[in-house]
């Protein structure tokens, strides 16, 4: 049954822990930690290796489509703020919370949501917080749970299948053939070695850069300059002649991906939730409707109603209601029960890494400026 629902087995199995450890919160007062560094390091290994597969050449592959996704992204945005706000004045609150509850816990994520947060804080809007954890975490359950089964149910309505020369269509994600398999135990460790070489070494670049630019006043998030390291050594081999070993990396980054997901997932804090259960279940129902009609009304006829459609409106779901992690791992699950699709990846990760977040941002900072929202 759970096959059939497209859902990563490691957000499954990290589910189920998430509500097994929760009495212990409730009735034992312990709180369990499930490593946050390490989490925070996968995140990190996993964009670079997306970084590493990715060539500046396929930019211009993305077109139309990719503006596409950018405006519907922005209209998506507005619409989940709006409908936050809406429930928030509904419920006798501050519209700041509907803010927090809206782009910031579902686009945004834990991090965004809570570094806003503190902007309520110092409104003093107290129980921004709580709003932030608790929005972000049904924002995060969620948006792993839906956007898999939405896009199974796409593909199979409209009996959609990967065309036979997809891999090839898209120079993004370089297949497993350019790469000839180890010939001895020795090679298979060389190679081995080397992946890990190649990824540290992005990570370390990339946390340089991210040091660089906050010397600088310019904030950004830690993935995106994993990755653009990945670009950018990736991009210099090929003008050096240098061929990387793209199976290991590939495999190296699917293996952090899903140690991601059950780690962030598993430490979901569901007892702040319940302390807001009845708004954040009515704002939850908004906004996945919200998303839901958006993405198949519109997106995915915008972008032609194919199977690469499909599988990006698979990665919509997961960063427009959750994170870039689960738009990776529901793509990755979808593709492997029905086909790949190196356009859709190519789509929602130039969307959805180099995007969202400014945009997010932007909107928000718009919200903010409107007399409603002003300090209380």
């Amino acid at each position: 049954m759970l096959r059939r629902l497209d859902l990563p087995y490691a957000v499954i199995g990290a589910v189920i822990v998430a509500i097994v450890v929760l009495p212990a919160h409730l009735v034992l007062r312990v709180d369990i930690v499930f490593a946050d560094r390490l989490r925070d390091l996968l995140l990190l290994i996993f964009f670079t290796t997306i970084g590493l597969s990715a060539k500046l050449g396929a930019l211009r592959q993305g077109g139309k489509p990719l503006l596409i996704l950018c405006a519907i992204t922005v209209l998506l945005l507005v619409l989940r703020n709006i409908a936050g706000t809406a429930v928030a004045i509904a419920w006798g609150a501050h519209p700041f919370y509907g803010l927090i509850a809206g782009s910031l816990s579902f686009v945004g994520g834990p991090g965004t949501a809570l570094a806003w947060a503190r902007e309520g804080q110092a409104m003093g809007l107290s129980a921004s917080p709580i709003v932030a954890i608790g929005a972000a975490t049904m924002a995060a359950l969620s948006g792993a749970m839906v956007s898999g089964p939405i896009t199974g149910w796409i593909v199979r309505r409209h009996r959609l299948h990967a065309a036979a020369n997809s891999e090839e269509s898209v120079p993004f994600v370089i297949p497993h053939e350019d790469t000839p398999p180890p010939a001895s135990d020795k090679d298979g460790l060389e190679r081995l070695l080397s992946t890990i070489l190649v990824i540290a070494a992005a990570v370390f670049i990339g946390d340089t850069i991210n040091a660089l630019a906050r010397g600088a006043g310019l904030l950004l998030p830690g993935f995106l300059c994993a990755m653009l390291a990945g670009v950018l050594i990736t991009n210099l081999t090929d003008v050096v002649g240098y061929r990387l070993d793209f199976a290991p990396i590939e495999k190296g980054g699917e293996v952090a991906l899903h140690m991601f997901l059950v780690i962030a997932l598993m430490g979901a804090q569901l007892a702040a939730v319940a302390t807001i259960l009845t708004p954040l279940v009515i704002n939850l129902m908004l906004q996945l409707a919200i998303t839901t009609i958006v993405t198949y009304f519109i997106l995915f006829r915008l972008l032609g109603r194919d199977y690469d459609a499909a599988v990006t409106v698979g990665g919509f779901l997961g960063f427009g209601i959750s994170s870039m992690p689960v738009a990776m791992a529901t793509m990755d699950e979808v593709a492997k029960c029905y086909g790949p699709s190196a356009k859709a990846f190519l789509l929602i990760t130039l969307a959805g890494s180099f995007f969202v977040d400014l945009a997010n941002a932007f909107v928000a900072k718009a919200f903010l400026s409107l007399p409603l929202y002003a300090a209380p």
